[in-house]
């Protein structure tokens, strides 16, 4: 839309001889509207989740230690143990009596009230908290499960990571995310991932998604479907990018 807009020639601006008689707007209502247009072209080419093209991202290779260079000073990422812990720790001081909470379990007639209950007391506790403000990052599993010659990139598929720690299993869960990913590999790695993927080989990469916890219920505290008793920590985080680690 930018090339239809600066390539315009000055005869698509001026009246030819058959609209001369045509009352043309004030050339500063003209110039406001050509510049509403510019912004609004600008804004829809904008970084963001609008458009499928903007879920298109590099796929990048080495360690994870490597995300530390790839992300502002400002961002915490959490991804081993320890981070996460203390990422808790500073949001909600302490973990829950999980086995109180428990009880029972699902089929004692108080469980759901005591669950609820501390997640609501977890909600109204953290709410000044400026952690809830600080911005996070944190990984999920990834598979390339098909190749986009359009965008030259490969599909994702993902799914959570479950980590262990002492305060429970913590889960994370991400809000506003595209359907549709695509990692993009440079032409060298694209070719040799292309035949990988011909040979049905298994391509796994790491999924980084980094954003800001939700305002509300930016926490929720659960159990695990898989091990009785065992408590399910589960932020939710609103994502602002998404990153691809193909790790060597």
């Amino acid at each position: 839309m930018l090339d239809e807009l600066t390539g315009l020639q000055p005869s698509c601006l001026t009246p030819t001889s058959a609209s001369a008689n045509v009352r043309l707007p004030p050339p500063q209502v003209t110039a406001q509207a050509f510049s509403l247009t510019l912004l609004m072209t600008l804004l829809w080419l904008s970084p963001g989740w609008s458009q499928d093209a903007n879920t298109v991202r590099p796929l990048l290779t080495g360690p994870l230690s490597r995300l530390t260079t790839i992300f502002p000073g400002n961002t915490h990422l959490l991804i081993e143990t320890k981070a996460i812990e203390a990422f808790l720790d500073t949001l909600d001081g302490s973990p829950p009596d999980w086995a109180t909470v428990y009880g029972h379990g699902h089929h004692d007639p108080g469980h759901d009230d005591r669950l609820f209950t501390l997640n609501r007391e977890r909600d109204a506790k953290r709410e000044e908290n400026p952690a809830l403000q600080w911005r996070v990052a944190f990984v999920w599993s990834g598979e390339l499960s098909g190749y986009d010659p359009k965008t030259g990139g490969f599909s994702v598929a993902l799914g959570p990571k479950f980590n262990p720690t002492r305060w429970g299993v913590v889960r994370f869960k991400y809000e506003d995310l595209p359907s549709n990913l695509i990692a993009a590999p440079n032409p060298r790695q694209r070719t040799k991932l292309r035949k990988q993927f011909e040979k049905g080989q298994k391509i796994e990469v790491h999924v980084v998604m980094t954003g800001r916890l939700i305002p509300n219920e930016s926490i929720i505290y659960d159990f695990s479907h898989d091990q009785e008793g065992l408590g399910l920590i589960m932020p939710v985080v609103r994502i602002e990018r998404v990153d691809y680690l193909l790790v060597r």
